[in-house]
């Protein structure tokens, strides 16, 4: 049977749900963005905090909004609008679900920023015990996560009718990448479900005494590394589905693209133990075991910079480029929905660079728990995946509202991507040099003393603070972006671009959607990688109390 669900327009009614997601996730990005500022400024030893606010307070409020909040329910209102556009409306019933998944979420979201508010969940991004906040955010938490979850199911749904009235076809791409990345998000976060209800609460509710720290962070991070993945493909949906559309050219490979996602899926869970690589407790074979495996997503990543940089040159050629690099000259580097995603991409890799030396046994000794890491994640996450994800408001923003994106507003979108890419120079920039200097992540200027080794430190977080200050400035370009594109820009009709596979490209191959196998081989990899790790941490852990003292001193 032929498609016949592909809308060239996303219907109305899942169009509000999509901005439902949008509206929280830059509500998110403001408060968050502050949050840097006024930490980079404390970091600076020039400002102190005012009204009794506290750095670990801002710090908690940084992480969470941005890396958690802003990040999930953006990716939620893309995947949405992507369905809808690809796979056809939703049904009445899958809508109803994702508003319900969207109010959990966004409730849960509100309880658990009202803690930290309070004072009362000053716990950081990774919440680690035996830091304790109070059980509303946790509650919080778990509303947010159950909430993914429900509108996770929604999506699942709308692919699986697809399949059904579609018998031996490929779905389409963009819907086949969404429903990928939302498995991806509801296998990883059975580990931090897991940590919080079973372990956490629990402790928080005064119902029992102590936990397994271990066993803790390794549920943590069973869900912290594909946290990642989820943050990352959205963007990759954009890079190999959207991009060849926008800049007038073809997918290269539909088959590689679906097999790049599959082997995301299959080697971004089992690999949690290279962000532990330091902590006793653990095997180091099972460490070895899974940095073996953590390097094998280069694979994928590889071959999307095989894929996309194909895609550019054949269009280069096309429009009669010669040379090496004649093609790069025929892009469209005017037009704000390629330049700022493209942006994005060519900071994939010095950051999937930096990913690498983290995952490396050695080098990872070395920075380790300094600023280093955190300038790793300002460049994959704040740079890779939010400027993307900038690029694909400026055109969806406008299509969901029934409005434009006008010249004026390009060229805004243009200056604001320049913008950013200078304040996060500065930013993550001194951040990895800072690291290698041997400077700790989570530390306000106040917890280095007056230590020789402090101060040489000060021209790297000045030079951040600079760095924080333009990026501030970035935010609120984007945020006067996305208000005059969803209330304020003339009516009109602006496209949903999707990219077309090139022509004379051999069929994709239906096992790639054959689910039972890769399920299958997702739950042997991670059973393999945690089974027997889990068995002895659990077998090993100290008596009594003292695996809650140990990390308590």
């Amino acid at each position: 049977m032929l498609n016949t669900n592909k809308n060239e327009k996303v219907d109305s009614r899942d169009a509000k749900l999509a901005m439902a997601f949008f509206y929280v996730a830059f509500t998110a990005l403001a408060l968050g963005g502050l949050a840097g500022l006024l930490q980079t400024l404390v970091r600076s030893g020039k400002v102190e905090l005012p009204w009794g606010i506290d750095y670990y307070q801002v710090l908690t409020v940084h992480g969470v909004l941005l890396g958690l909040v802003l990040t999930t329910f953006f990716i939620m209102g893309f995947q949405y609008a992507a369905i809808s556009r690809t796979a056809g409306t939703f049904t009445n019933g899958a809508r109803k679900t994702g508003w319900i998944g969207f109010w959990l979420m966004t409730v849960g979201t509100a309880m658990a920023a009202t803690m930290v508010l309070l004072k009362e969940a000053s716990v950081l991004y990774t919440f680690y015990a035996p830091l304790q906040a109070h059980p509303i955010f946790y509650i919080g938490l778990t509303l947010v996560i159950v909430g993914s979850w429900v509108a996770g199911g929604a999506m699942i749904a709308t692919y699986a009718r697809w399949r059904r009235n579609n018998p031996g076809q490929s779905s389409p791409l963009l819907t086949f990448m969404a429903v990928v990345n939302t498995v991806l998000w509801i296998v990883a976060t059975l580990g931090v479900a897991a940590t919080v209800l079973i372990q956490i609460l629990p402790w928080s509710l005064g119902l029992v005494d102590r936990i397994d720290i271990l066993v803790s962070r390794t549920l943590f991070w069973y869900f912290g590394h594909p946290l990642v993945y989820f943050w990352l493909l959205p963007a990759y949906m954009c890079w190999y589905a959207i991009i060849p559309k926008i800049i007038g050219g073809k997918i290269f490979s539909d088959s590689l693209a679906r097999l790049s996602f599959i082997l995301f899926l299959l080697f971004s869970i089992p690999v949690g133990f290279h962000h532990q690589l330091v902590e006793p407790g653990i095997d180091p074979a099972w460490k070895y075991i899974q940095v073996v495996l953590t390097f094998m997503v280069i694979i994928p990543s590889l071959m999307t910079a095989f894929s996309l940089f194909a895609t550019f040159e054949t269009y280069g050629r096309s429009k009669g480029a010669t040379g090496l690099f004649g093609w790069f000259r025929k892009l469209p580097w005017g037009d704000a929905r390629f330049s700022v995603p493209f942006i994005g991409m060519v900071a994939f890799i010095p950051a999937g660079t930096g990913g690498i030396i983290n995952a490396s046994n050695q080098m990872d000794q070395v920075v380790h728990n300094t600023i280093w890491v955190t300038g790793h994640f300002h460049l994959t996450v704040a740079t890779s995946v939010v400027l993307t994800f900038f690029g694909v408001s400026y055109w969806l923003i406008p299509h969901l509202t029934g409005r434009v994106l006008t010249k004026a507003m390009n060229k805004l979108a243009i200056v604001q991507a320049m913008v950013w890419t200078i304040g996060m120079s500065f930013m993550s920039g001194s951040m990895h040099f800072q690291g290698l200097l041997g400077a700790p992540r989570r530390s306000s200027f106040s917890d280095y003393g007056g230590a020789q080794q402090a101060a040489d430190w000060i021209p790297y977080q000045i030079a951040q603070a600079v760095g924080g200050s333009i990026l501030f400035i970035g935010i609120i370009l984007v945020l006067i972006i996305v208000i005059n594109l969803a209330f304020f820009a003339p009516k009109g009709e602006q496209d949903f671009p999707v990219g077309e596979v090139a022509e004379g490209t051999e069929k994709t191959p239906l096992v790639l959607e054959n689910w039972k196998l890769w399920l299958g081989v997702t739950a042997f990899l991670i059973l393999f990688a945690y089974t027997i790790p889990f068995i002895d941490i659990i077998q090993n852990a100290p008596p009594g109390s003292k695996g809650f003292q140990l990390w308590a001193k």
